[in-house]
């Protein structure tokens, strides 16, 4: 038999629960921001304006890094367009990991550090596989900070310039990233 306080606990819960129902479905989603970028990483592994150097492998800091186990260490301009002398907007700074046993292969982690424009003082954290021997290799973007805060995306590495014998070149990144 049901009694009065039994009805009013249950009528109440009832009324708490269709509550908080309402109040889910209706209370508007924070939907996240979609951020495109494109921008391009000048590396240079020789001449006086270096921005990257091999710190370890088989050879000590001689190595090649394009021999397997080689670690290299990177700070390079980010910069508008394809030229070195367009507009820098940041650096690269990080490192490569050559590995893959036949040397054609990177692990990268490395920071996009945006010093200029929109994005200055905000970062965007790189990781992934560079298999430079591809035209295209993508990659994800697993943080960042300031304007990147709680980032997730991918991006898309191209080499639009490259000698081999001096060790430099020139990479196109273009990012896609949500945020809020």
């Amino acid at each position: 038999m049901a009694t009065p306080m039994n009805l009013a606990s249950n009528f109440f819960f009832f009324i708490f629960t269709v509550t908080i129902i309402y109040v889910a479905y209706t209370f508007p989603k924070l939907q996240p921001n979609q951020t495109n970028l494109a921008f391009y990483v000048h590396e240079h592994f020789t001449g006086e304006d270096t921005t990257a150097a091999t710190v370890a492998g088989k050879a000590g800091p001689t190595s090649n890094i394009f021999h397997f186990g080689t670690v290299a260490v990177v700070d390079d301009p980010v910069t508008v367009g394809p030229s070195v002398d367009s507009k820098v907007i940041g650096r690269a700074q990080g490192l490569y990991i050559n590995s893959q046993l036949d040397g054609k292969g990177l692990h990268m982690a490395f920071s996009v550090i945006f010093t200029d424009g929109k994005f200055k003082g905000s970062t965007l954290e790189i990781q992934g596989s560079d298999i430079f021997g591809m035209k295209e290799r993508e990659f994800g973007i697993v943080s960042g900070t300031g304007y990147f805060r709680f980032v997730k995306g991918y991006g898309v590495m191209e080499t639009v310039f490259k000698d081999l014998a001096k060790l430099r070149g020139t990479l196109k990144l273009n990012v896609t990233v949500k945020h809020y």
